[in-house]
């Protein structure tokens, strides 16, 4: 679905991408990990088209998406965003359905669309209608999610899902993103620090470091492998080729 090939990036002459080589097989969770700094947000941000590549090629489902119009591309895209990044003056079936307002259908229709992918999430019809600021950390993350699947995507985006919840509202948001990928069939591609997301969702793993995948395979594989970089990032050891001050 996604094949990325040779990409470099770089913002006043410090190189952030070096050459990402990725593939991501439809149907498919990847997840990316690596340090702060590594360049897994720009390599998100390039394949959305919000950044634009020094050099190398973006394929999605076979075409050469690298310096054309994404808008037609982005219709089959989901995101959940880090923060949630909910519209603070729309209530909670508005936020889900926002990006379908002009679709032609009817607001009862909408509605009612919205409130079917809020049941997907674990949330009653009894959040609708309120405003997110009435919500929980763990349930606004939850709108967030049902507004990523609300289009019925083919590639969803989750970038850090678990920052800033506790650890048993991030156990339940991993649950529903392996479990809404697995019914959906959605190609995924996940950023995160927290390696029990990765254990969670992922059906393959990249590790970025230097800004080049310095690690690619299977989850079962994650842990027996002798990279150095994977092995100390993992441990979470401050003694390794990975640098501490950076």
């Amino acid at each position: 679905m996604i094949r990325i090939t040779d990409l470099h990036k770089s913002f006043d002459n410090n190189p952030v991408l070096r050459g990402v080589n990725l593939d991501v097989a439809t149907g498919q969770s990847l997840v990316i990990i690596g340090g702060s700094g590594t360049g897994k947000s720009v390599l998100f941000k390039c394949i959305l088209g919000l950044e634009t590549p020094d050099r190398g090629a973006i394929h999605v489902n076979g075409h050469d998406v690298t310096h054309t119009d994404r808008a037609p591309l982005l219709r089959t895209f989901g995101m959940l965003f880090q923060g949630a990044a909910l519209f603070d003056g729309l209530p909670v079936w508005k936020n889900v359905i926002f990006r379908l307002a002009r679709s032609g259908l009817s607001k009862h229709a909408l509605r009612d669309l919205a409130i079917a992918k809020l049941r997907q999430v674990g949330l009653g019809v009894d959040v609708a209608d309120k405003l997110p600021a009435a919500l929980s950390g763990g349930m606004q993350k939850r709108v967030g999610l049902a507004r990523a699947i609300a289009a019925d995507p083919k590639i969803i985006f989750f970038d850090e899902p678990t920052t800033g919840l506790d650890p048993i509202m991030a156990g339940v948001i991993n649950g529903l993103i392996r479990h809404i990928v697995d019914e959906t069939q959605a190609t995924a591609i996940t950023i995160t620090h927290d390696m029990t997301t990765v254990d969670a969702v992922a059906d393959r793993v990249a590790m970025l470091h230097d800004g080049v995948v310095q690690w690619h395979g299977d989850t079962v594989d994650l842990r027996h492998s002798n990279d150095p970089y994977l092995s100390q990032f993992i441990s979470g050891n401050p003694s390794g080729p990975i640098p501490t001050l950076r």
